[in-house]
């Protein structure tokens, strides 16, 4: 970059941060010396918040909806009749650092014994140099010796440590393993044009009918290849184990991206989803000086295809872990990094500003629609918990004498509470829909347990909201502001 371009960078980098910091700042000074002109502001938020809540509610909805029905279909049946269904080959990576083999093994049998010919995929198992080399190729050794007969092609890649030009990461270690095997399949005989990849966390567990479902979708997709495929994400694998605090973190995450899945315009694809080989290879693979590799590759795709590039929803299951340490506290802690990562996607708005800027082919309104989601997104995560249950109250609590005869300043309490009200609504819709979401109560957990998990833990909300919404977004974006780099922390994770 040339300094006129840094200067430029860092001014982005500053703003996300700087607006949450500025409504902080004045919602408090001014609660002391204009405590009505915060009143104001207030209700204002708390009718959009409230906006928001019905808005999204029906997208909800209707992406459950489709769940129950796209979850009990037969795709591979379906996927058969299409034509160019032979030509079909799918490209599998699951990255992994010091997840036990257990772990591995388990997804790599899900795999295998989908609905799907086990005969068409390559599955690469993705390692990192830094965790130990004995110990991957120990881990791999066996996994080849268990599967390497079962899928068309069982690769191994180990992403070395402290390469040039990269940070520690899921996306170093896609990048540099997706160069590795690109010449391998090549010689295979795959076609980049009919080879979907999969990038999965190495403890996603599939759909049955995932690749054969993906598989229709390429098949009547119009340009296929500049399109990315996002199923639903559920932390099933060991939920009934978490702490209540995790679940409700978790299934606020899958709903949230249910309401994106029935409104993709403007979405960007999370965790674990699938994309085409050619995108990969024309856009140079995953960055590898990034934390946020999910998003930023659909990004990639979006910029240099001009703006033509788009996520296809796929209203199916993927299965992953929940944070779990083994002890409680450590995995609250854990669960706050987690977020924080996720919130370190706050990386992509002067990436993206930058790179629309230079852009004369995108379109204005796919330029405006991207950076208003991400900007109004990342505000909103770390303003709205703390000035909906906390900065709203406070003019109440410490605004002068004088005040406090206004008839506004009386009448502003009972206002909010019944928006607060409405409000939860979204709540008792959410708790509802994700019991539906449950996986089986395991024989080893108590029956009593059902009553907290469907129902007393979504007392935790408000608490949850601010401890696992605000405040890491707020560490995030701060860190982010002020220049400092976060790094790519593993999540820990055991199945129980």
């Amino acid at each position: 970059m040339t300094k006129n371009e840094m200067r430029i960078q860092r001014v982005l980098e500053i703003i996300p941060g700087a607006l949450v910091w500025s409504t902080i700042f004045f919602a408090i000074f001014l609660s002391f010396v204009r405590p009505l002109w915060v009143i104001y502001f207030v209700i204002i938020f708390d009718l959009y918040w409230l906006f928001r809540v019905f808005y999204f509610m029906p997208f909800l909805i209707i992406s459950w909806w489709r769940y129950r029905r796209d979850s009990k279909k037969e795709w591979q049946k379906i996927a058969e009749s299409r034509p160019g269904y032979d030509a079909i080959r799918h490209l599998i990576f699951l990255p992994t650092v010091k997840e036990d083999i257990s772990v591995i093994r388990e997804t790599l049998q899900r795999i295998a014994n989908s609905s799907y010919p086990a005969e068409r995929m390559i599955v690469v198992i993705a390692g990192e140099a830094r965790a130990g080399v004995e110990r991957f190729e120990e881990v791999s050794t066996k996994l080849e010796s268990e599967f390497k007969g079962l899928f068309l092609g069982f690769i191994t890649t180990l992403h070395p440590k402290d390469l040039p030009d990269e940070i520690i990461g899921k996306g170093s270690n896609l990048n540099w393993s997706g160069h590795q095997v690109l010449p391998q399949v090549t010689a295979m005989g795959l076609d980049p044009e009919t080879t979907i990849v999969s990038s999965f966390d190495v403890d996603t567990i599939i759909h049955p009918q995932y690749f054969s479902y993906l598989t229709y979708l390429y098949l009547t997709t119009p340009n296929p290849t500049r399109t990315s495929y996002q199923p639903i994400p559920l932390y099933n694998n060991n939920l009934w184990e978490s702490p209540a605090a995790v679940r409700v973190s978790m299934f606020g995450t899958t709903t949230w991206l249910m309401t994106e899945l029935s409104r993709p315009e403007g979405m960007m694809t999370f965790s674990s989803h699938s994309m085409s080989l050619r995108m990969l290879v024309d856009v140079g693979f995953w960055q590898k000086d990034i934390v946020s590799e999910d998003s930023r590759i659909f990004l990639q795709a979006l910029i240099h295809y001009h703006g033509a590039y788009k996520v296809v929803p796929m209203y199916i299951p993927v299965s992953m872990d929940t944070v779990m340490t083994g002890d409680y506290w450590k995995a609250l802690i854990s669960l706050y990094k987690q977020l924080r990562r996720w919130a370190w996607g706050v990386e992509n708005f002067p990436f993206m500003v930058r790179a629309f800027a230079k852009d004369r082919e995108m379109p204005l309104s796919i330029k405006f629609s991207f950076i208003w989601k991400q900007l109004e997104g990342m505000y909103t995560w770390a303003t709205a918990p703390i000035l909906i249950f906390v900065l709203g109250r406070l003019p109440f609590w410490v605004a002068p004498d004088r005040f406090r005869e206004f008839a506004l300043f009386q009448n502003t309490p009972f206002t909010l509470e019944w928006l607060m009200r409405f409000a939860t609504i979204g709540v008792f819709v959410s708790a509802g829909l994700s019991y539906s979401l449950l996986p089986p109560r395991p024989h080893h957990i108590p029956r009593h347990q059902t009553v907290i998990v469907t129902v007393l833990q979504w007392v935790l909300l408000p608490v949850t909201f601010i401890l696992f919404g605000s405040i890491p977004a707020i560490d995030a974006q701060t860190r982010f502001m002020l220049g400092k780099s976060l790094g790519f922390n593993v999540s820990p994770k055991r199945k129980t």
